[in-house]
C-alpha cells in the first residue's frame, strides 16, 4: 500500500484504535516518511514510545526505487531520528541504511538486528572498518542497559572513552584495537571497573605503550573473572614479558580471575644499555607455580644477544590468528588457527613448512614475508600437502 497520498484520504476522522492498527501494519519507513507532521494527532500516535520502541528500517522495495529509498532514509535521519533516538530499544537495519542510521545515539538500545547483509559486506562493516568513539561529538556512546559489547575501534582512546562510566552496566567487553599508541585524550584510566567480568583485548600491531597504557587499564578491572589478550609489544632497553611480569603487573590486581588466555609477543631492542635477554628455558621457568596452566614459548635471537623476540602463549592455543611466526618456532598442535603469518629475514626451509603443514591442520590463509631465498633447490625435497 502506498502511503504517500494518505493526507488526501478520508482517514483523519478514524478512531485512534483503527489508526494505530493501520499504522502497525505498514512499513515503518513509509510511516515515518509519509505520515509524520501531517498533523499533531498523527505525530502523537507515531511517536508514542509503545509504537516506536522497535524501529524496523527495512524497506520492501525493488532496486528500481533505490534513489527514492535513499531520499526517504535521508529525510528520516535528518527530520525524525533526532527526535526519537532516545526512545528506541530495538533496531533493525539493512545494508543501504546502516551508515546514516547508526550515526545516532541510542541510549536505550539493547538489540540490533542486521538483515539482508551479504557476508562480505557484514564483515566489512564490523571487521575491516573500525569505528572511532573518540571522534564522535558528545554525547558519544552511552547506555544504561548495555551489558555485552563486541567492537572494533581505531585507537586506545576509543577504548578508554567506552570505559569512562557511560556504559555503567557493562560486564563483557570484547574489543579489537587497530593501534595502541600514545593517548591524546584526558580520559580517566584510574577509576576501577568493578562490574566488568570478561575482557578481551586484541591488537595486531606492535605497541610501545604496553606498560604505560595497557597495564593501567587492566589494573582497573578488579573483579575480572576471565581475561583474553592478543598483543604485540615493542620494548627498548628492557626485557621480555614473562610469567613473573604478567603476575606482578596484571594478575596480582585480579583476585577473582579464573581464566587467563593470552598470546603476547615481545620485540626488544636494547641500544643504550646491555641487557642479557632470557633464554627460552628461563621464560618457561617464570611460569612455574603461578597457576597459569600450560604455557608454551619460544625465543628468537637477532643479530646480537641484546636484541630479540619472545612469544609466550597459553596452550591449547585458542586464537584463530598466529602472526609473526619465525624460524625459531618449535612446533605444537594449533587446531583453532585459520590465518598464519610467517615473518623472518632469514630463509624458511623445507622442514619448517613440513612442520607447519602438520601442526596447523585447519589453516586457510598463509602469508609469507621473507628477505632471503632458500638454500636448496625446489626439487631437493618432496612436495608438502596442506590439508
Amino acid at each position: 500500500m502506498n502511503t504517500s497520498n494518505y493526507s488526501h484520504l478520508n482517514i483523519l476522522d478514524l478512531p485512534n484504535e483503527i489508526l494505530v492498527m493501520i499504522i502497525s501494519k505498514l512499513n515503518m519507513v513509509d510511516v515515518l516518511y509519509s505520515l509524520v507532521d501531517v498533523n499533531e494527532r498523527f505525530n502523537r500516535l507515531i511517536f508514542d514510545p509503545l509504537y516506536i520502541h522497535h524501529l524496523d528500517m527495512t524497506i520492501n522495495s525493488s532496486l528500481d526505487h533505490i534513489i527514492s529509498i535513499d531520499k526517504q532514509i535521508s529525510r528520516i535521519c535528518e527530520k525524525i531520528l533526532s527526535r526519537i533516538q532516545h526512545q528506541i530499544k530495538r533496531l533493525t537495519v539493512e545494508p543501504h541504511s546502516i551508515k546514516p542510521i547508526l550515526s545516532f545515539n541510542y541510549s536505550l538500545l539493547y538489540s540490533l538486528s542486521l538483515v539482508n547483509f551479504p557476508e562480505l559486506i557484514l564483515l566489512q562493516y564490523f571487521t575491516d572498518l573500525p569505528v572511532s568513539v573518540y571522534n564522535l561529538p558528545p554525547p558519544n556512546f552511552t547506555s544504561s542497559t548495555l551489558t555485552n559489547l563486541k567492537i572494533h575501534v581505531e585507537i586506545i582512546d576509543d577504548c578508554l572513552d567506552l570505559l569512562d562510566g557511560s556504559l555503567n552496566c557493562l560486564s563483557t567487553l570484547i574489543i579489537k584495537i587497530t593501534q595502541i599508541s600514545s593517548t591524546i585524550s584526558n580520559t580517566d584510566n584510574i577509576t576501577k571497573l568493578p562490574k566488568l567480568k570478561y575482557f578481551s583485548l586484541i591488537s595486531y600491531n606492535y605497541t610501545s605503550y604496553y606498560d604505560d597504557l595497557v597495564c593501567p587499564l587492566l589494573h582497573r578491572m578488579i573483579n575480572l573473572e576471565e581475561l583474553k589478550l592478543y598483543l604485540f609489544v615493542r620494548r627498548f632497553d628492557s626485557i621480555y614479558i614473562d610469567g613473573i611480569q604478567l603476575y606482578d603487573q596484571i594478575l596480582i590486581y585480579m583476585l577473582r580471575l579464573n581464566k587467563f588466555t593470552f598470546s603476547i609477543k615481545t620485540r626488544v631492542v636494547n641500544k643504550n644499555m646491555r641487557i642479557n635477554l632470557s633464554s627460552n628455558e628461563n621464560i618457561q621457568r617464570s611460569f612455574i607455580g603461578k597457576k597459569y596452566g600450560q604455557v608454551d614459548s619460544y625465543v628468537h635471537t637477532r643479530s646480537t644477544e641484546t636484541n630479540g623476540e619472545c612469544h609466550i602463549y597459553s596452550f591449547p592455543y585458542e586464537f584463530e590468528y598466529f602472526h609473526d611466526l619465525n624460524i625459531s618456532f618449535p612446533g605444537g598442535m594449533f587446531h583453532n588457527v585459520r590465518n598464519l603469518m610467517m615473518v623472518d629475514t632469514r630463509p624458511f626451509e623445507h622442514k619448517l613448512f613440513k612442520l607447519i603443514s602438520q601442526d596447523f591442520p585447519f589453516l586457510q590463509h598463509l602469508y609469507i614475508y621473507n628477505d632471503e631465498s632458500r638454500k636448496y633447490k625446489e626439487d631437493s625435497f618432496p612436495f608438502i600437502t596442506f590439508p
